[in-house]
């Protein structure tokens, strides 16, 4: 017993006997200790484990900080120096007319709206990639959101003549953040906007809206004409800042982090997500729940 006890090992107890002598005494009180230490070598564990979790949380939390910095440094550098050459350009009078000067003051305007929206996406990436967003999941109808992400952006496509359709527009209720996924679908449309091309004929986005009654999944897909996506970089379009063309990062107003965000949503909501080449395009997806998982 006391050699179990000596590797703190307290499932061995003394057998208590009706014998009134100083061993059976002795094997009560050892039976106390015996009991005390297993309860407080339990606490003293389970204290143990709390920590490790809370040491690792402020790890994490230390690692979120340091990469948020990193990013919001390397990514705010080409606007700081953009609205630095405009407001020197500004102060020093290089164009006199009032049409230069309030173009200079539109780009420095631009730029900066572009910084404040970098850091509001950048902050709500890493929310989601650590876990710190709680999602308010509900039921409602995918299909009348992605009638509603098109209604807002049809500026747009109409002034590019991009034809758009929906394949199955009836209602299809999911269960899930109506808002994080109408980032999913307006992320999904505006990248989709951007690339679409005329091919054979035809400038198109179509949606498509699919029920998988026995997997209990509802699989929305966004196809555009144009050029393929080089196979190397289906999988790296989801990194953040990747950009498959690096000379559109600025010139077409998007962050790099669009995809990012779609990614960390749907890996918090364990559900697939991806891209594929088609004969005439390229076709983005993501899988939604049909109702509300039980535990």
């Amino acid at each position: 017993m006391a050699e179990k006890m000596a590797k703190l090992d307290f499932s061995q107890k003394y057998r208590i006997t009706d014998t009134d002598d100083e061993i059976n005494e002795l094997g009560k009180n050892m039976n106390t200790v015996s009991n005390k230490l297993e309860v407080t070598i339990k606490q003293l564990k389970d204290t143990n484990i709390e920590l490790e979790k809370d040491i690792e949380q402020k790890s994490k939390i230390d690692e979120m900080r340091k990469q948020f910095i990193s990013d919001v440094s390397h990514e705010l550098k080409t606007p700081i120096a953009i609205i630095q050459g405009y407001a020197e350009g500004l102060k020093e009078n290089v164009n006199t007319d009032e049409e230069s000067k309030d173009y200079y003051a539109e780009v420095i305007l631009d730029e900066a709206n572009k910084m404040d929206r970098l850091v509001k996406q950048l902050l709500e990436l890493m929310k989601l990639e650590y876990g710190k967003r709680e999602f308010n999941n509900q039921r409602f109808n995918i299909a009348e959101l992605v009638q509603e992400v098109i209604r807002k952006s049809n500026v747009m496509y109409e002034e590019q003549g991009i034809e758009v359709e929906i394949e199955n527009s009836k209602p299809t209720y999911v269960f899930a953040d109506d808002f994080y996924i109408e980032q999913v679908v307006t992320n999904y449309f505006t990248n989709a906007i951007k690339h679409v091309k005329e091919v054979n004929g035809e400038k198109k986005i179509k949606f498509t809206i699919k029920e998988n009654p026995q997997t209990k999944k509802v699989r929305v897909s966004v196809h555009n004409t144009g050029d393929r996506i080089d196979e190397e970089d289906l999988n790296r379009i989801w990194n953040r800042f990747y950009k498959v063309d690096e000379s559109r990062h600025r010139t077409d107003g998007g962050s790099g982090i669009g995809l990012s965000l779609v990614k960390a949503i749907m890996t918090n909501y364990g559900n697939s997500y991806g891209a594929f080449n088609t004969e005439n395009g390229v076709e983005f997806y993501f899988e939604l729940n049909m109702e509300e998982e039980s535990n």
